[in-house]
């Protein structure tokens, strides 16, 4: 069975000059969709663009029929043409079904890109034409905070590095899901750390400016370990940094932790593995803070502290609150190292 093309399986192929002849980018991520018809004009040398390079925007089409007739012209100056078919999405099913036959049998000198920018594609008879004929469909994804750091561990890892547990997570919290500021930082560290280097948290405090000791990483751990000495000093850490620690990001954090700690109670198979597996982990060294909180907190405590996010969430946007949101952050914390639990007594 072949391989789901991916983001960086595609720009591979296009950069080893391997493009195949017809693709379809879909889906609600446009970041992706922006990037790879980047790397399809740049197929095309720049000097010889305006006669073998064709944008096409499908609102604009008189007829399915025009993309066609691009697409069976011969290239100018080189071996092949690039035909791009901008904002597919906004036109129905019967568009892209209009060029199934054409899917079935493109155009050997011609590689057509079609995009439908922020949604999936439809048209079921151009995309069983598109399988059959090896055509590639790509669905850009959108990023979630429970992929990013898989995200950001695959782009670094393209990047011919490779990165420390802690400093993956150091650059997941600071870039969200912002896959722009993604690459831009990662970009930092190729040039400044060269092929083959280790990204360690002291490379990513140095290049980019997140604190090695005071950052979202540190604070999860000591909230695992109930040391509640080293997250009120990360906290005040955070208060007087608050442009780059802002407590949405904080609470986005600490909801996925108890979110996880609370499936990972439930798991039927709680080894290393089966909670690798429930938890959509890709590596041994996430599970630390996981087990050290299921020795520091039980499982009312942990649904209770999920209500407290949440509610802290609000009061932090103003909703029942006119207290700063850092210090509506240090009751919080408070309350998470001292839960009430099912039975009313704090631990």
């Amino acid at each position: 069975m072949a391989e789901t093309p991916t983001y960086m399986s595609i720009c591979r192929d296009l950069r080893a000059g391997r493009p195949s002849g017809i693709y379809l980018l879909h889906g609600e991520e446009g970041y992706y969709i922006d990037a790879l018809v980047r790397q399809f004009e740049a197929l095309v040398p720049e000097s010889e663009r305006d006669f073998d390079l064709t944008t096409l925007y499908a609102p604009e089409l008189s007829s399915p029929l025009d993309v066609v007739n691009a697409c069976k012209r011969y290239p100018m100056f080189g071996t092949r043409q690039v035909v791009i078919v901008k904002e597919a999405q906004t036109q129905g099913a019967n568009f892209l079904n209009a060029l199934a036959a054409y899917a079935q049998a493109p155009a050997p000198t011609t590689v057509l890109c079609i995009c439908c920018r922020g949604q999936q594609a439809r048209g079921a008879d151009f995309l069983k034409a598109l399988k059959a004929s090896g055509g590639v469909c790509f669905e850009s994804k959108k990023v979630t905070d429970r992929n990013i750091s898989s995200v950001v561990a695959e782009f670094i890892r393209e990047q011919g590095l490779s990165v420390d547990p802690k400093a993956l997570t150091m650059l997941s919290d600071f870039v969200g899901t912002d896959l722009s500021r993604i690459y831009n930082e990662v970009g930092k560290l190729t040039i400044t750390l060269g092929k083959g280097a280790m990204v360690t948290p002291e490379a990513v405090e140095r290049n980019i400016g997140i604190s090695k000791d005071y950052n979202n990483f540190e604070f999860l751990a000591a909230i695992a370990s109930r040391d509640e000495a080293k997250a009120l000093t990360i906290l005040s850490y955070f208060r007087a940094n608050p442009k780059n620690n802002p407590v949405q990001v904080i609470a986005v954090v600490l909801f996925n932790y108890f979110a996880n700690l609370l499936s990972a109670y439930y798991a039927t198979d709680r080894s290393d593995h089966g909670l690798m597996q429930e938890l959509g982990f890709r590596w041994p060294a996430q599970l630390k803070d996981i087990k050290t909180g299921m020795q520091n907190y039980g499982p009312w405590h942990v649904i209770e502290i999920i209500s407290l996010i949440r509610r802290f969430d609000c009061a932090s946007k103003g909703n029942g609150s006119r207290l700063a949101p850092h210090d509506l952050l240090f009751d919080l914390t408070y309350r998470i190292l001292h839960p009430l639990g099912q039975k009313g007594v704090r631990i």
